[in-house]
């Protein structure tokens, strides 16, 4: 992976000090492992206790402390041993053969782009929402431990998603406080004479330019951008101010400078990768940029750069619903691309809409930029099994004539990245049980050994966490209620919320319909009798944020709010405010329980469950996205019938009934059954299998491992192949697909015959090619799929002694127990290689 040289380590803050050990300090502050090492919280707590627990930010500690202190903690043997062992860890990190090295010396991937609009890192870095920007994340820090050589690109914003305070209403406040780049872990990129790496895009005809960033992730680089520039105009300083804020103006104009200006950076820094992976579609428009480099580098047509780059470009879509994907209009479009497309792809305007219209002649359709995504990319995946076929149902229009089970959409599964979410006891646990490198490589005996833990030892982690969970919660919640100016004595109650021992629910998500966050508020009085038994309590977390402008979100949140102060509730419920990668962690370490109840199908994977695996918690949740294909009796609870039901109230009702009855009958009854020595052997037994079973499966790591050998290495080797000989494939691709498509029209099958033979039937198919040969067709013969049982394809073979002219008789053996009948001829395109249908949808039916 060659890049420029740059100069990252020119500050954009200013520290007290020079002393001895600064730079190490300074060196460890930028680098946001520090946020997966447990080991590194107590270098920070050290220098300011009160502020690390605030912020959990190094970068603003080494500003923030005074010169007396930096100088005397580095003069100090303890710290200072802390430190050096800090850094040691991070140079044999940097130096040593990891997976990806170990597994795949001789390979033609040597760099994978990844685009995302979201990066959750560390609460000090707040340039995310939610699931995106988890994945986005977790994926680049799995990265970084397993050698996988990724850069990453994404964009730098001045106020990044809302601050959330909750009032004495119970309503939901929105704050939008500014982001002080000079106090975030992230550097100026610098060119080797100093100077500060700035691109020029092209925005509706103003030159906008663009600063650039580097945030250090271990062994991966995050590359940000930002409009904030004193060289623009005001209006456009502002384009990066807020993620996901405002209209479909502000919008396109975000993702042009993703995916094009994200594009124009990789290529300014030398940086040229095989492999693009584009976290949902926001980052499309790279597709265009990357097919215009290679124009300007070989002077090929733009139907032929985009069929070589196409192939090195993969798509992963997180959304489950239609109305989920960016749509822009046909006019907004033309103001910011239309002088692009015919300037600098060479293009007519309607050639660039129709890469993005699911009908590309309906001039009156909008641009949906998974549209986009999927012309462009040479694979396309879901992020979980279930996700994986709502995805071929969505995008079936896109590939007409083609069965629903072949569309051409496969998924990989999300994972977290489990050093970032456990707790410190858990840590600890899993070290000794697996080994300090249990993340980095492959997984094969985690499961085992960590089965081998004691009732006891698993027993004193869920204890000691919970408590850890009581404790931050009743610190946090004083200091909310605070803020939104509830009496002293109220604050008081906050202090004393909550029981250690008593079972801890947990639920954070964002607040919107679909997830049904208020599906336990049912029925009122049978949730508080649940919560208030006296002999067997049960106690709630709650989190979460409703997007700004969205109505019912935000009553969602204040019906909970209204909920527990009417019925003075405070020690069995409580609802903490602006949920952030802070807060999750103690939720996720701190809860028994993780209750979540989305409408299947709409949660397309859902990852706030698998967090608190690592930490011996339980899941109770519907039979959505990842916990789909993770459910079974004795790692949990479950809760649906693997049917749709739209948002049936009746449906709903049942389902919390279906929640109440587990609570009452199964979840609460178990953690309480304690054998002599005070333990619930049952529900250890549980959480045994939960960590041994779910834990490594539902890691980022199995999902980076999972990506790398799926799609970035295959990507890789077909790019390469396509690029040669400046691109004479992708030449030859144009041609043969526009020879196919001119005669495609003319095929035509004669009349299908076939001989009953042992175990099946031999077919014989005429078919008639015209101009084409049978190396540029496939033929086969088809049976779909009856009463659970799989799909037939059978690929079928011509004689050339049999064939006269453009007539050509195809055959085949079939063995089977259906009928003749069951089976159809049809007729591929098949040439130079192509992904069929993702390439060309084409396909004729003998019937």
């Amino acid at each position: 992976m060659k890049n420029k040289k740059t100069v990252p380590n020119q500050l954009y803050g200013l520290l007290p000090t020079n002393a001895d050990g600064i730079d190490t300090l300074t060196e460890l502050a930028l680098d946001v492992q520090w946020s997966w090492n447990h080991v590194a919280d107590e270098l920070w707590q050290q220098l300011d206790p009160e502020l690390w627990d605030r912020t959990h930010n190094p970068w603003i500690i080494l500003q923030t402390v005074s010169r007396e202190v930096l100088e005397q903690k580095l003069t100090d043997k303890v710290f200072r041993g802390k430190m050096d062992a800090l850094m040691a860890f991070k140079q044999r990190a940097a130096t040593e053969t990891k997976w990806f090295q170990q597994s795949y010396p001789n390979t033609p991937l040597t760099c994978v782009a990844y685009f995302s609009m979201e990066y959750m890192l560390s609460e000090a870095l707040p340039i995310y929402v939610g699931g995106l920007g988890n994945v986005a994340g977790d994926q680049l820090k799995s990265a970084s431990d397993l050698g996988v050589p990724v850069v990453a690109v994404g964009l730098l914003y001045q106020e990044g998603y809302f601050r959330q305070e909750i009032d004495r209403q119970g309503a939901q406040q929105a704050l939008f406080p500014y982001n002080d780049p000079g106090q975030l872990p992230i550097s100026p990129l610098r060119l080797p004479n100093g100077e500060w790496l700035r691109l020029p895009i092209t925005l509706s005809g103003f030159t906008v330019w663009l600063r650039t960033w580097q945030v250090q992730v271990g062994g991966v680089k995050l590359y940000l951008l930002d409009s904030n520039d004193a060289a623009n105009l005001p209006t456009h300083r502002g384009i990066t101010t807020e993620l996901y804020g405002g209209g479909s103006e502000l919008r396109i104009q975000q993702e042009i400078i993703l995916g094009i200006g994200g594009w124009k950076l990789l290529m300014a820094l030398g940086i040229k990768p095989e492999a693009c992976h584009m976290n949902e579609g926001h980052a499309a428009f790279l597709v265009l940029e990357r097919a215009s480099t290679l124009m300007n580098q070989t002077g090929l047509s733009f139907d032929a750069a985009l069929a070589i780059t196409r192939t090195g470009n993969l798509f992963t879509t997180h959304t489950a619903v239609t109305a989920g994907f960016d749509h822009f209009s046909p006019a907004l479009m033309n103001q910011f691309l239309g002088d692009y497309a015919r300037n600098e792809l060479n293009i007519e305007f309607e050639t660039l809409m129709a890469l993005g219209r699911q009908s590309p002649s309906n001039t009156s359709e909008s641009f949906n930029m998974a549209y986009l995504a999927i012309r462009g990319s040479g694979a396309v995946n879901g992020v979980s099994r279930l996700h994986g076929e709502v995805s071929r149902q969505l995008f079936n229009d896109l590939f007409p004539r083609w069965p629903t089970h072949e569309v051409p959409v496969g998924y990989v599964t999300n994972g977290v990245h489990m050093p970032s979410w456990d707790a410190e006891a858990a840590d600890q646990i899993w070290t000794e049980a697996c080994g300090k490198n249990r993340w980095r490589g492959g997984l094969d005996a985690v499961g085992d050994n960590i089965s081998k833990v004691s009732d006891e030892t698993l027993w004193q982690l869920r204890t000691r966490c919970r408590h850890d969970l009581v404790d931050y919660t009743r610190k946090r919640l004083a200091r909310q209620f605070m803020v939104s100016g509830h009496s002293p004595g109220v604050v008081d109650i906050a202090t004393k919320v909550f029981d250690p021992n008593t079972l801890t629910l947990g639920f954070a998500r964002r607040f919107v319909e679909y997830k049904r966050p208020n599906l336990l508020l049912h029925d009122p009085e049978r949730f508080i009798r649940i919560l208030t038994n006296h002999e067997q309590p049960v106690q709630l977390v709650i989190a979460g944020k409703a997007p700004p402008y969205d109505e019912s979100g935000k009553a969602l949140i204040q019906q909970w709010v209204q909920f527990i102060e009417q019925h003075n509730l405070y020690q069995h419920v409580v609802f903490l405010s602006d949920y952030d990668m802070l807060l999750a962690e103690h939720l996720v370490q701190g809860a028994d329980v993780w209750v979540n109840t989305p409408r299947r199908p709409w949660e397309a994977c859902g990852t706030s469950g698998m967090k608190v695996l690592v930490n011996g918690g339980i899941n109770v949740s519907e039979l959505d996205g990842w916990w789909a294909e993770a459910y079974t009796p004795d790692v949990g609870w479950a809760l649906g019938d693997i049917q749709e039901h739209g948002n049936d109230p009746a449906w709903d009702a049942a389902e919390a009934n279906a929640l109440y009855e587990l609570l009452e009958k199964q979840i609460v009854p178990e953690f309480y059954n304690w054998d002599q020595r005070g333990i619930p052997v049952r529900w250890v037994e549980r959480m045994r299998k939960s960590m041994a079973t779910l834990t490594p499966q539902f890691s980022a790591n199995r999902t980076v491992r999972e990506y790398t050998e799926t799609y970035y290495l295959p990507a890789a080797t077909r790019y390469v192949k396509r690029a040669a000989d400046k691109g004479a494939a992708g030449v030859s691709i144009v041609k043969l697909r526009q020879a196919i498509g001119n005669e495609w029209g003319t095929l035509t099958f004669g009349d299908v015959t076939t001989e009953t033979i042992a175990n099946g039937y031999l077919f014989y198919v005429p078919v008639m090619l015209g101009t084409l040969t049978p190396d540029q067709v496939l033929v086969e013969l088809y049976a779909a799929g009856v009463n659970s049982e799989a799909p037939e394809c059978i690929p079928m073979e011509t004689d050339p002694a049999n064939n006269t002219g453009s007539h050509y008789i195809y055959t085949a053996v079939v063995t089977t127990h259906r009928p003749a009948s069951d089976f159809t001829a049809r007729i591929l395109p098949s040439y130079e290689g192509i992904a069929v249908p993702l390439e060309d949808n084409r396909i004729r039916w003998q019937r």
